[in-house]
């Protein structure tokens, strides 16, 4: 093994059989979900009951948000250029970023640095937070919607939550910020998808660095979906239309020397 440069412990083979973490492959299929199946490469492993139907409904709750989303825009355009399907799928993953999809990373290392070990009063630590991160301009990732005054996704999700046992400090913390983030703002500013999924995958002990990561995972099946759809119901060569766009660059000018 000294010589080997590349190790994992994710999958590989024990004496002729295929594992994940372990587990022989042909066991696990058929007998554990996919979410399930999810959790354990990701986690290393298998989830109880409750665990894994938390993980289908966050999954679930990132499927699709329709066409209007960077990476359904992308993955739609790159098709009806003329390249295939997988070209596709990995132009729509190439556009989750920072700032479409990223929120989750970003939230779970935040509440990892601030809750991790923290004893105190969370709806203090909120507070705290908050003014701080005003007073520096910096805006508090996983919270906000452009459409919802309040996320349903969000709501039915920490109902959940709740239901299955998995209420925490990382939720108790993530629904003060919401308190405060209103109070202080005077205006909606509800816990999104992104938010509430990283503050219950906090609660379930997950490492922050999966959290960009859930997310594609989670939208992929849309994206390929958006894809088959352009391929089937719309002509090649999309573009915008006549009047959708306009060049504001400068005016009519001679080049030099040109006749």
């Amino acid at each position: 093994m000294s010589d080997v440069l590349w190790k994992t412990g994710v999958a590989g083979q024990i004496d002729g059989t295929t594992v994940v973490r372990g587990y022989p492959l042909d066991d696990l299929i058929g007998n554990i979900s996919f979410p399930e199946t999810i959790y354990l490469v990701l986690k290393g492993e298998l989830p109880s009951k409750p665990e894994a139907k938390m993980m289908n409904a966050m999954l679930t709750a990132c499927i699709d948000h329709g066409i209007a989303p960077p990476s359904v825009v992308a993955a739609r355009t790159v098709f009806s250029g003329g390249n295939s399907l997988n070209s596709a799928v990995a132009a729509g993953a190439l556009t989750l970023g920072d700032f479409h999809g990223g929120a989750i990373e970003q939230c779970m290392k935040l509440f990892m640095e601030l809750v991790g070990d923290f004893k105190g009063d969370v709806r203090q630590l909120a507070k705290d937070k908050v003014a701080e991160m005003k007073a520096n301009k910096v805006r508090f990732p996983g919270f906000g919607h452009k459409l919802y005054k309040r996320d349903p996704r969000t709501v039915r999700m920490l109902e959940l939550a709740k239901e299955y046992g998995f209420g925490g400090q990382f939720i108790d913390f993530a629904v003060a910020v919401q308190d405060v983030l209103e109070e202080t703002m005077g205006r909606p500013m509800p816990l999104n998808v992104d938010g509430a999924i990283a503050a219950i995958l906090c609660d379930m002990g997950f490492d922050w660095k999966v959290g960009k990561g859930f997310f594609i995972i989670a939208r992929i099946p849309g994206v390929v979906a958006h894809i088959v759809e352009e391929w089937s119901r719309e002509k090649p060569f999309r573009r915008l239309p006549e009047g959708a766009y306009a060049y504001d660059g400068p005016g009519l000018r001679e080049v030099p020397g040109a006749k």
